[in-house]
C-alpha cells in the first residue's frame, strides 16, 4: 500500500527528478507538467476497497451512493463501482415515493433488476428507506386520509325512511335483532343525523343472526335500482345485503368500488360508503335484507339520511342549473372571464373543497378601480321573474381583506343586475349561500366580481337552484384522529412488509427510519404540521405519534430475514450534537418499547470547515450506543465552482480526517462501515449538490487528491 499524505509535495519531488534527465540525448526535453505528475501519483493508488483490511475489519463495507439507473444500465459507473466498493445505497429508486403506485401496489420491477444486477457483481445492497417524511407517494397517502365524500342523489329516493327518521321502525323489521338495534340521534354522518346502531350478540356467527329488513320497495318494468348506505364499526366487521324479490336474491357484488366481487364486505371503524346497482327483478316490489350477524360482538352504526335505493331512470329531484359547478371532470369548460390581465383555470387534483377533487381558481394580479373591473361570467338557463333562487359554494381566498360579490345579469348588462350581496374571504373553505329573486327577465348569466381583492379566489360546489328545492351538492366528512392512525399504521404495514419481503433475499440492512429528529427541536421528532408542505412530503409520525419508528422497527423485523441489521439514520449530528444526543434518546425509546435498533447511520454531509472537534465527539457518542455505527452519506463540499489545489488538499484532509476519526472512536465490532455519496462532483442538473465539487471523482471521472487521501484513512483501519 502507498502513503501519501501531502499530494502536492510528492508531485513536487517527481517533476524535479523529471527535469533532471539526461540531455545528452538528441533534441529537447520538456519539463512534464505539474498538474500531470499530481494525477500520475493520484492513479497510481489501487481500487479503494482494497484499502480495507478485511481480516481486522469482517463486518466493514465501503459503499457508494448512486442511483439505480446508473447501475442497472451497466455504464461507467457500475464499472467504478463494482471495483472500488462493496456496496450500494440508492439515493431514490428504495423509497416509497418510487415503488408505490396511485393504488397503493407496489411497483417493483425496477428494484428487482438492480438486485440481480448487484447479486451478479458479488454488490450487497442497503435498503434506504422504509419510514421517511421526504421522497414519498404522499398524494396516495393523503388520499386514504382525506374526509368521506358523500354525494346525495339527485333523484328521489324508492326507500321509506319514516320508520327510522320516527324511531319506530314502521315497516321496518328488526326480528332478528342480536343484542339490539336501535335508532340513536348525533350518531351519524355528523353530530346532527341519526344513525340505526345494531349490536350483533356475542355467539353471533351466522348472516342472519343481526339483520334489518327494509319496507316494500315498488319495481317498474325494466328498471334498474342503485342501493347507497354508509356504515362503520367499533371493531372489524362483515356484511352482505340480500333480497326478496329479485331471479337472484343472494348477488355477489363489488360493494365498495374495490373492481372485485365478494359474497360479504368488511367494515371498520372508519365511515365507508357501499354502493352497488341490482336488477333483474321477478316480482312488483323487492325488499332489502341487511345482514351483519358473521361476526360476534361488533356494534355497527348506518347513518339514516344517506341510506338509498332509487330507480336509475327514475325522476330527477332538484336541478342544479349550473352543469359545471363541482369541476370534477377536470376543466372550467363555460366559466369565461375578463379584466386585469386575470386569470381562471382549474387547480390540480386535491385542491378542490375538503382536500378532494378539482376547484376554479381565478387570480386578479393587481388592484383596480372597481370591483366590476375582474370578473367570471357563467351562461345559464333564465331565470324566472319573482321566482327566488338560492347560489350556494365553497370559497376560499389568498387575500383575506378583500371580497367578491355574485350578482345575476342578462345577456346585455344594460338593465342592470340582481345582486346576491357581498361575500368576504378568508383562507379556510367556508360555505356561502345566499339568494335572490330576479327583477326583470333574461337574467341568463352568472357574474362573479373580483376587483375588491387581489391574488386567487378558488370556488368549488357551485350550485344555482330554485329556492325551496333539496340540494344535492356533496357532504365531507372528516375522518377521526384514531381512524387515521389506524388507517396510515395499515399503509405502513402493506409498504414494508411488501417492500422487505421482496428485497429480503438480497438486501440484508436497511434504514428502517430516516431523519426523525427535528432541527430546531433536536430533541423531538419532526412534524409537518403547521408547515406548507412539498408534493412528497407525508410525517407517518403525525398520524401515529412517537410510535411509529417502533411500529417500522417491528415490520421491518418481522418481514425480514432473523439477522439483518437495522438502523436509524439521521444528518448534521456532527454539526448539532444536541441532536446526535436526541436521535440516541429516541433509539432508547424504542427499545424501551421492546424492539431491537441494531445500528445508528450518521449521513455526514460536511464541507472543508466543518467543526473537526464535534465530529470527534459524535463518533465517541455514537461509540457508547454498543450499537453498529455507520458513515451513511459522507460527502465534503469546497463551496467554490473552481477550487485552488489549496482546497482541493483541505477537502482531501478532511475525507481522511472523518475515516481517522471512525477508526479511532468506532470499535471494530460495531464498524458497519463508511458511504460515500454521490461517488463523483456532481453535474450542474444534478438533484443532488448542483455543480458542487464534493466526490472523490471528477465529473469526468478522474480521481482527485480526496480519493488518495480516503484511501490512505481506509488502510488505517
Amino acid at each position: 500500500m502507498k502513503k501519501l499524505y501531502k499530494i502536492w509535495a510528492c508531485a513536487s519531488v517527481l517533476v524535479m527528478f523529471i527535469s533532471c534527465a539526461d540531455t545528452d540525448r538528441p533534441g529537447f526535453e520538456v519539463e512534464k507538467p505539474e498538474n500531470i505528475a499530481v494525477q500520475e501519483v493520484i492513479d497510481d493508488y489501487s481500487d479503494l476497497k482494497t484499502y480495507v483490511d478485511k481480516e481486522s475489519n469482517p463486518n466493514f463495507k465501503l459503499g457508494a451512493g448512486i442511483s439505480l439507473s446508473d447501475y442497472v444500465s451497466r455504464n461507467l459507473i457500475y464499472r467504478l463501482v463494482n471495483r472500488n466498493f462493496d456496496e450500494i445505497t440508492l439515493g431514490y429508486g428504495m423509497k416509497h415515493g418510487a415503488i408505490v403506485q396511485s393504488n397503493g401496489n407496489l411497483n417493483l420491477d425496477n428494484v428487482n433488476d438492480l438486485l440481480a444486477t448487484a447479486s451478479e457483481s458479488n454488490i450487497s445492497v442497503f435498503g434506504h428507506t422504509l419510514a421517511w417524511h421526504a421522497n414519498q407517494n404522499a398524494s396516495y397517502l393523503n388520499s386514504l386520509i382525506t374526509p368521506l365524500v358523500v354525494t346525495p342523489p339527485a333523484i328521489a329516493n324508492s326507500l321509506d325512511l319514516s320508520g327510522l327518521l320516527n324511531e319506530d321502525f314502521m315497516n321496518w323489521d328488526v326480528s332478528n335483532s342480536g343484542s339490539g338495534i336501535s335508532v340513536e340521534m348525533g350518531e351519524g354522518l355528523d353530530a346532527n343525523s341519526q344513525a340505526v346502531k345494531l349490536i350483533s350478540s356475542a355467539n353471533a356467527s351466522a348472516s342472519t343472526d343481526l339483520q334489518l329488513i327494509t319496507p316494500d320497495i315498488q319495481v317498474g318494468e325494466g328498471t334498474t335500482f342503485e342501493v347507497v348506505f354508509y356504515i362503520k364499526s367499533d371493531k372489524p366487521g362483515e356484511g352482505s345485503v340480500t333480497f326478496e324479490g329479485l331471479t337472484d336474491n343472494e348477488p355477489m357484488l363489488d360493494w365498495t368500488g374495490t373492481g372485485t366481487v365478494t359474497e360479504t364486505f368488511e367494515t371498520s371503524i372508519s365511515w365507508q360508503e357501499v354502493r352497488f346497482q341490482i336488477t333483474g327483478f321477478n316480482a312488483s316490489t323487492f325488499n332489502a335484507k341487511l345482514n351483519l350477524g358473521y361476526q360476534p360482538d361488533v356494534t355497527y352504526h348506518i347513518d339514516v339520511n344517506n341510506f338509498y335505493v332509487y330507480d336509475t331512470g327514475g325522476e330527477v329531484a332538484i336541478t342544479n342549473l349550473i352543469t359545471n359547478g363541482d369541476f370534477e371532470e377536470g376543466h372550467i369548460n363555460g366559466w369565461g372571464g375578463w379584466g386585469n390581465n386575470s386569470t381562471r383555470e382549474i387547480t390540480a387534483d386535491g385542491e378542490g373543497f375538503g382536500g378532494t377533487g378539482y376547484a376554479l381558481a381565478v387570480t386578479n394580479p393587481s388592484s383596480v378601480s372597481g370591483f366590476w373591473v375582474v370578473q367570471s361570467s357563467l351562461a345559464v338557463p333564465e331565470l324566472e321573474v319573482g321566482e327566488e333562487y338560492v347560489l350556494s359554494f365553497y370559497v376560499k381566498s389568498t387575500d383575506v381583506n378583500g371580497n367578491i360579490r355574485p350578482e345575476m345579469q342578462s345577456t346585455s348588462w344594460q338593465d342592470g343586475a340582481d345582486g346576491f350581496g357581498t361575500v368576504y374571504l378568508t383562507n379556510e373553505w367556508s360555505k356561502v349561500e345566499l339568494s335572490v329573486t330576479p327583477s326583470v327577465a333574461g337574467r341568463n348569466r352568472l357574474i362573479i366580481s373580483y376587483g375588491d381583492m387581489v391574488g386567487t379566489v378558488y370556488l368549488d360546489n357551485v350550485v344555482l337552484r330554485k329556492a325551496g328545492g333539496s340540494t344535492s351538492e356533496p357532504i365531507f366528512v372528516e375522518k377521526l384522529p384514531e381512524v387515521k392512525s389506524q388507517i396510515i399504521a395499515g399503509a405502513l404495514e402493506s409498504w414494508i412488509s411488501q417492500m422487505v419481503t421482496n428485497c429480503a433475499p438480497h438486501v440484508k440492512a436497511w434504514d428502517v427510519v430516516n431523519e426523525p429528529m427535528d432541527d430546531a427541536n433536536p430533541y423531538e421528532l419532526k412534524t409537518g404540521i403547521g408547515k406548507s408542505l412539498s408534493s412528497d412530503e407525508f410525517y407517518w409520525q403525525d398520524y401515529m405519534g412517537k410510535d411509529y419508528a417502533v411500529e417500522a422497527f417491528r415490520l421491518a423485523r418481522e418481514y425480514g430475514n432473523t439477522d439483518d441489521i437495522l438502523f436509524v439514520n439521521d444528518y448534521n449530528l456532527e454539526y448539532n450534537l444536541d441532536k446526535c444526543k436526541g436521535l440516541i434518546d429516541y433509539v432508547e425509546y424504542i427499545e424501551s418499547q421492546g424492539q431491537t435498533v441494531d445500528g445508528i447511520g450518521t449521513q455526514m454531509h460536511i464541507s472543508i470547515n466543518s467543526n473537526k472537534e464535534n465530529i470527534a465527539t459524535m463518533f465517541q457518542l455514537l461509540a457508547a450506543t454498543g450499537k453498529f455505527v455507520k458513515v451513511s452519506e459522507l460527502d465534503v463540499r469546497v463551496f467554490v465552482d473552481d477550487p485552488s489545489e489549496e482546497i482541493l488538499q483541505q477537502q482531501a484532509d478532511m475525507y481522511k480526517y472523518v475515516v481517522d476519526m471512525y477508526e479511532e472512536y468506532i470499535p471494530v465490532i460495531q464498524r458497519y462501515g463508511i458511504t460515500v455519496w454521490g461517488v463523483t462532483d456532481s453535474p450542474a442538473n444534478s438533484s443532488w449538490l448542483p455543480g458542487e465539487k464534493q466526490g472523490l471523482w471528477t465529473v469526468d471521472y478522474l480521481r482527485k487528491p480526496s480519493y488518495a487521501s480516503f484511501a490512505e484513512g481506509l488502510s488505517g483501519l
